[in-house]
């Protein structure tokens, strides 16, 4: 049978996906490599000297180096399982070397695990190994963000208590600490019971009503790193489109240890599909429904994504096995809004009547109580500027600030939401 011809090229940001899986296949199971993958992926993308084997459009090999003045460290040599043994590591190491030669390099070096995939290669091409040395290296604390890969993306990390500062919403605060944070928390135990922590998440429900709260509030719960990410700023910065933007935020995110991902609106890039090749949103979905798999990989990683209008989104992004649950945040029901309006109301004491506001603020969200009660604090703070008459707020003030209030919320607003929830959620 003849092996089909393969030829050299320099990798390219396109490979991302199959340079992973490739890296992959080379790996042992308990294998702990000293340049791990994203270290590795993110030289190939600065430019660095990178190389691929490719068969058509399938790429079965990759080989990658840093130069450091007159030497050179070779990070990765990694082929497909079923292209191995045919001369093409040796292929991908002579080009290497001819390339770090043009950058002033004469001395060659690589570090790797014994007898994992690459090492006959280098000794085909001549290498030879050293005994006698020993490896030294000294690592972050667990979790401890890339402060400079964080600060790139615009994330940060947020302060402790967010969670237990989540007034009302117990329906949906059970719901994501018992399917969410509990297996994140206590990974060890849910192993035993064989749960699987989540990977990806969505939140679906009204405007308004919590959903970047809670995403928020689990990032702090978990002490990880928060990066949100805006679709529509995220297109407005690069000239080489969407889709490139999208591969080159999840490819930093793998430097990072943990992170929770935030996108809100997420029907944005993950609406539904024409089905037409020239409909400008089509790549960018098929392009964040290739990278999704990609990020699960990944331990210490939670995709939350947000929508208003979860029956918008691509029947293929919200399947099982990208999405592990979809979860409905709704309106607050009359104990949530009496819990929101007793955050609000602290400084007020026992001069507001708590269930007349909790009654006339029936399709308010999370968002409108926090406006009207700030509405009416400020009623009653330049009633006192003006009076100086030491007379805390009334429930009068807070009613009024009922009245002008525009309600998120309407009676159709729910009926659709009640609906999706029948039809869309899974937990």
């Amino acid at each position: 049978m003849a092996v089909p011809l393969w030829h050299l090229r320099d990798y390219h940001d396109d490979d991302l996906d199959q340079a992973i899986e490739i890296w992959d296949q080379s790996r042992q199971a308990d294998e702990d490599r000293v340049f791990p993958v994203s270290e590795v992926m993110a030289a190939a993308k600065a430019g660095q000297t990178a190389v691929v084997a490719v068969v058509g459009d399938e790429l079965v090999g990759m080989a990658v180096a840093q130069a450091y003045g007159r030497r050179g460290w070779i990070l990765l040599v990694a082929l497909a399982s079923r292209w191995r043994e045919l001369g093409i590591g040796s292929a991908l190491l002579a080009e290497l070397e001819r390339r770090l030669r043009s950058l002033g390099v004469r001395h060659i070096s690589a570090l790797l695990p014994a007898n994992v995939a690459g090492t006959k290669a280098l000794e085909n091409s001549g290498y030879q190994s050293r005994d006698g040395l020993t490896y030294y290296e000294k690592l972050e604390p667990p979790g401890a963000p890339n402060a400079e890969v964080l600060a790139s993306l615009g994330g940060r990390m947020l302060l402790g208590g967010l969670w237990d500062a989540m007034a009302g919403m117990e329906r949906e605060k059970q719901v994501i600490e018992r399917r969410v944070v509990l297996p994140l928390t206590e990974p060890a135990l849910a192993d035993r019971y064989g749960v699987v922590p989540p990977k990806a998440i969505i939140l679906f429900g009204p405007p308004g009503t919590g959903k970047t709260s809670f995403a928020k509030a689990v990032a702090s719960r978990l002490g990880w790193p928060f990066v949100e990410l805006f679709p529509s700023r995220l297109a407005a910065d690069t000239s080489e489109g969407l889709a490139t933007a999208l591969r080159e935020v999840f490819a930093d995110l793998a430097e990072l240890d943990s992170v929770l991902l935030f996108i809100d609106e997420v029907e944005e890039i993950a609406g539904v599909r024409s089905g037409k090749a020239v409909d400008p949103g089509h790549g960018v979905t098929n392009e964040l429904l290739k990278l999704i798999p990609v990020f699960r990989e990944h331990d210490a990683r939670l995709l939350a994504c947000a929508t208003n209008s979860v029956r918008s989104l691509d029947p293929a992004f919200l399947r099982p096995g990208r999405f592990d649950y979809v979860i409905p945040v709704g309106p607050p029901d009359p104990a949530a809004r009496a819990a929101i309006w007793a955050r609000y109301l602290r400084a007020a004491g026992d001069s507001v009547d708590l269930m007349q506001l909790v009654e006339a603020s029936e399709l308010f969200t999370p968002a409108d109580i926090e406006f009207a009660a700030r509405k009416g604090a400020q009623a009653a703070f330049e009633r006192e500027v003006a009076q100086r008459k030491d007379r805390p707020a009334t429930t009068d003030d807070f009613m009024t600030a009922i009245a002008d209030t525009r309600p998120t919320l309407t009676a159709q607003a729910i009926k659709e939401f009640t609906e999706d929830i029948e039809k869309y959620s899974r937990l």
